[in-house]
């Protein structure tokens, strides 16, 4: 086996090398291949670390080419871009499935308390079974959360992104085409392309998720993300969620079933917090995204790249920079926290002068509050101080190439 592999990844590297118009198949075999070696490996965590690499070249690669277009590696994310790929869903179900098993594994020890009880919501919404334990398996998530971000520190930069990104795929149906807010989407696209495979709807692998268990987890989480002043690990989260929350003002419909649940009040406090280190009131003000002077995407960009609701923030050029390498990507250096800050003030500026009835802006006086009925919100038990902050040691922008 391990012959056929080598001998039929040198074949692809060749053709690719040497055969540029098949450039596409070329690229998607090479990471098929580089996958199924990383998955025969079993004794060499090295060799496996290795080769997992190289598959998420060659796939980063073919994603990067065509991002609008599912791909099975990306899971979730593969059936929430313009043109899904409705096969990931029995991959999905591979990840899924040990942790929804009844009698502990190895795949569930792994995973902390908080990171457990997050993919087990997931699963259960996903899949439709197990519904009588997700009220449960939520709380333990949202109870776990804080105390999560906090040992998770730096860390928590980029599992912040991906699990804004997942709660967000989650209140669209994960792509399905009975839920309103994904319908919503596909309309404001204009629907112009069919799937390449069989419509999430029409399989069998468990009924729609109910919308208001999804905003729940969406809303809640975000509650008490939000509540962590001072916190610039919980920025990449903030970042992505407002994206998901400023698209959807442009679509009536689909932000009518949001709105109702989103924290507004916690949303202004928060940005205020923000905007007490603001040093250009004009920068978050501007029509258009501001953007640093490197003009490199941040790792979340990367991430959200493709999403039927992530097009509207990105600059048509911000991912024309084709000298930054795959693991540069996702890389993170110290300016980015200044960024991110202006970003999130930015589309809380936004979003308010979309629609004045959730949050509001004065520009006079720079400071953001919500309208009368939104006042009663925040008034929880607030979640623990801030432990920890720690940045860690990070790398100037000037530090990357570009």
């Amino acid at each position: 086996m391990l012959m056929f592999i080598y001998l039929a990844y040198s074949m692809m590297a060749l053709l690719y090398e040497t055969v540029p118009a098949f450039e596409d198949t070329w690229i998607e075999c090479l990471g098929d291949l580089g996958r199924y070696r990383m998955a025969i490996e079993d004794d060499d965590i090295r060799d496996r670390e290795n080769w997992t690499a190289v598959s998420r070249h060659w796939y980063s690669k073919a994603s990067d080419k065509a991002p609008t277009t599912g791909r099975l590696y990306y899971y979730t994310k593969s059936l929430c871009v313009a043109i899904p790929f409705g096969s990931a869903r029995e991959s999905i179900m591979t990840l899924f499935d040990p942790i929804m098993a009844p009698t502990p594994n190895q795949q569930q020890s792994r995973l902390s308390v908080a990171e457990f009880a997050f993919v087990k919501v997931h699963a259960i919404m996903f899949s439709g079974k197990q519904m009588e334990k997700l009220h449960s398996t939520m709380d333990d998530f949202l109870q776990s959360l804080d105390s999560q971000i906090t040992r998770s520190s730096r860390k928590w930069l980029e599992a912040g992104y991906h699990m804004g990104i997942s709660n967000c795929c989650a209140v669209i149906g994960y792509g399905n085409e009975a839920n309103p807010i994904s319908k919503s989407l596909k309309q404001s696209r204009g629907a112009d392309e069919e799937p390449q495979d069989q419509l999430m709807a029409n399989n069998d692998l468990g009924s729609p998720v109910p919308e208001d268990n999804a905003l729940k987890l969406f809303s809640q989480t975000y509650d008490i993300v939000a509540r962590r002043d001072g916190d610039p690990n919980i920025l990449p989260f903030l970042h992505v969620s407002l994206v998901f929350i400023y698209h959807l003002t442009f679509l009536p419909e689909a932000i009518h079933f949001v709105a109702p649940s989103f924290p507004w009040k916690r949303t202004a406090l928060m940005m205020n917090t923000l905007l007490g280190s603001c040093k250009n009131y004009s920068r978050i003000e501007e029509t258009v995204l501001p953007r640093s002077e490197s003009r490199r995407p941040l790792p979340e960009d990367y991430a959200m790249r493709g999403l039927a609701w992530a097009d509207r923030v990105s600059p048509s050029d911000c991912f024309s920079n084709e000298k930054i390498d795959d693991d540069e990507k996702y890389f993170e250096v110290a300016s980015m926290a200044e960024e991110r800050k202006e970003r999130v003030l930015w589309l809380g500026h936004k979003i308010a002068t979309s629609n004045p009835r959730w949050l509001r802006y004065n520009s006079s006086t720079h400071e953001f509050t919500v309208s009368p009925e939104n006042e009663t919100e925040a008034k929880r038990t607030p979640m623990s101080p801030v432990e920890s902050v720690e940045m860690g040691e990070l790398p100037d922008a000037a530090a990357i190439t570009s």
